[in-house]
């Protein structure tokens, strides 16, 4: 199943979810009508003569009350989480990680979510965690790869060893990208509707009823106790269908962590571990933990009827997945192991030789860098299978990207007061004709001297970067981005946008970066409403599919007639003929594609998909591959939520 299936399966899955909660919902509210009912009768003087129109009105009012109560709970809890991961990692008590940290535990967690950024093609998550969980334990959280949120537990750091980090941050990365997240925070939203019913009957039971003989309070308490009943029920079904959905997401991302890091040793020695230490997974001092536990990378809680409410398969059922000569004896010998030395994550580094001894960052040496796949090796149906994946290649890639920048760059582009200068000096002209003054002059207008100062002292190391390096800068800069307010967002969008057309001219990478950064903050600042699985149709999007085919054949810098026949080819492959979409305002290409980038994005799975391999096709036409093309591809399939890893060199 690739990247635009799951999609389309985790639309399917929602619809179904949606459907057995409304099924639930129908039939709480019958239960609480019939208590009403029930209630109306008992204190009815002549139970014979009860009018049934008044019967009627009372449950249509309390049915009116009911749905109001869970659809005013389900909007409460999910505006809370509207911003998205860093939201869910702020209710479990979750404390952001700097990214420019020195400890050493926090700097392998950010070095490797970092290089699976890189790998993936997506922007870097928020990272969090929760220090005083000593447990071993992780989430995923947010709507997009924009918003998304990745807090551990203090725990994990301590005791995993850096292969199982890389395991768990690789279960973590297949959540975000096969689209769980969005799913998971719906589900916390349909649980909060159904046990407000609950809390509020248990607080009518307990406020309401105190002090109150009388027979005439006792239908009144009697119905609150029903509603505290029914509503707890409610809870213990939509928990029951919680944990189903949830194990299933699991075999599926512990499947992709193995497939990504193409080793089962570091996820399986996570897992034993968690089987070994006394505190196992268990969240104990994280606030709302209950909430979360769907999203967890092992169960966060113990539970009375086990097996119905797991949010995860049994823990050895996961390790013989990944092992199948697995011993269970082999926990309980960790265990007394455990109980002894606990175990030590950053000295297991030293000894495997991934940093030396005193500094125990483990970070390995850097991997020399891979060439991604050549055009002539490549096809467009094999670019799609790899979208929303990476592999250990595009691991190692990552790595070797990550090791590649310079120090000071990568702090400067990963500090939120520097981020946006990090960006703003890749697009600054050298100092020749004044055009550079002219572009400081726009940036001190907009966002102040100390970051216009910034830019220009990074100008030159900026310009000196290898083209592959480039839209690294921007993708590990993008999360301190969101960091800052939205007008802060909005003016630096501005000056992007003036940067790039300052000679006249925008070029492809001035466009991809000016188009990349406007994307990630309307991800960011609407996370739910962005994150949508489109039902766009092709036919509706010619003009502007048309438009994005012809940049990219002209990207290759190749002559007219060979330009002409990779649009020709592109469009063959996409709609069947070559005949040419006219563009009726004789807008630029730019302008074309501005107006378009909404419908491309709301496109069906299945129509995104074959756009996709279209724009392969435009790329590896002509037998080559520029880095304008590679760069112009992988922004656009940005651009449409389509993760595509550095493939194309």
């Amino acid at each position: 199943m690739n990247f635009f299936e799951h999609q389309r399966a985790a639309r399917g899955t929602t619809l179904k979810l949606v459907f057995l909660f409304a099924a639930a919902v129908v039939a709480l509210v019958a239960a609480i009508d019939a208590a009403a009912v029930i209630t109306m009768v008992y204190l009815s003087e002549d139970y014979g003569q009860l009018d049934p129109s008044s019967v009627l009105a009372l449950v249509i009012v309390v049915t009116a009350i009911t749905l109001l109560v869970i659809a005013g709970g389900m909007l409460f809890k999910t505006l809370s989480l509207r911003q998205g991961g860093s939201a869910v990692a702020a209710a479990v008590g979750a404390v952001p990680v700097d990214p420019t940290t020195t400890d050493p535990q926090l700097r392998r967690f950010v070095n490797i979510v970092e290089e699976m950024s890189l790998a993936s093609g997506v922007p870097a998550p928020r990272l969090f965690v929760m220090p005083s969980e000593p447990g071993i334990n992780a989430f995923a959280a947010g709507f997009t790869p924009a918003d998304a949120a990745i807090a551990v537990t203090g725990g994990a750091l301590a005791q995993l060893n850096r292969d199982e980090l890389q395991g768990v941050i690789g279960h973590e990365f297949s959540h975000i990208l096969n689209g769980d997240m969005r799913l998971n925070i719906r589900l916390i939203g349909l649980l909060s509707g159904i046990l407000l019913i609950g809390m509020i009957g248990l607080r009518v039971l307990q406020f309401g009823g105190r002090g109150s003989d009388s027979k005439g309070a006792l239908p009144f308490v009697a119905f609150a106790f029903a509603m505290m009943v029914l509503g707890y029920i409610g809870v213990f079904f939509a928990n029951v269908i919680k944990a189903a959905v949830a194990r299933q997401r699991e075999w599926l991302a512990d499947a992709s962590a193995v497939q990504f890091t193409r080793q089962t040793a570091g996820l399986e020695g996570a897992l034993k571990k968690i089987g070994g230490i006394p505190t196992g997974s268990r969240l104990r001092n994280s606030r709302n933990a209950t909430e979360v536990s769907h999203m967890l990378f092992g169960e966060g809680t113990r539970r009375s009827f086990a097996s119905l409410f797991a949010t995860h398969p049994p823990l050895a059922d996961r390790i013989k997945a990944l092992n199948p000569g697995f011993n269970p004896a082999e926990i309980a010998e960790l265990q007394q192991q455990y109980a002894q030395h606990a175990p030590d994550g950053l000295a297991e580094d030293v000894a495997a030789g991934f940093a030396p001894a005193g500094t125990a960052l483990g970070r390995p040496t850097p991997a020399p860098a891979q060439t991604p796949a050549s055009a002539q090796h490549t096809s467009p149906e094999q670019v799609v299978a790899r979208a929303g994946t990476f592999t250990p290649a595009d691991l190692k890639y990552g790595a070797a990207l990550h090791a590649r920048l310079p120090d000071d760059v990568r702090m400067l582009a990963t500090q939120a007061t520097t981020a946006p200068a990090a960006i703003i000096a890749l697009l600054l002209a050298p100092p020749t004709e004044g055009l550079q003054a002219r572009q400081l002059a726009t940036v001190v207008e907009h966002l102040g001297p100390t970051q216009a100062r910034e830019a220009a002292a990074l100008a030159d190391q900026m310009r000196g970067l290898a083209p592959e390096l480039r839209l690294p800068v921007v993708a590990l800069a993008l999360p301190q981005i969101a960091t800052h307010p939205r007008a802060e967002q909005d003016a630096l969008i501005t000056v992007l946008d003036a940067l790039a057309h300052a000679d006249a001219r925008v070029t492809m990478f001035e466009y991809c970066v000016t188009r990349l950064v406007w994307n990630y903050v309307l991800d960011t600042n609407d996370p739910s409403r962005r994150s949508r699985v489109g039902n766009g149709s092709l036919n509706d999007v010619r003009p502007v599919a048309t438009t994005l085919l012809a940049a990219l054949a002209a990207a290759g810098g190749a002559d007219q007639v060979t330009a002409n026949r990779s649009l020709d080819g592109a469009l063959h492959r996409l709609y069947g003929d070559t005949a040419r979409a006219e563009n009726p305002r004789r807008l630029s290409w730019q302008q074309t594609l501005d107006g378009g980038w909404a419908a491309l994005d709301a496109l069906d799975p299945r129509a995104k998909q074959a756009l996709v391999e279209a724009m392969v096709e435009a790329v590896l036409h002509d037998g080559t591959v520029t880095a304008a093309e590679a760069e112009l591809l992988r922004a656009a399939c940005s651009l449409m939520h389509v993760p595509l890893p550095a493939l194309l060199g």
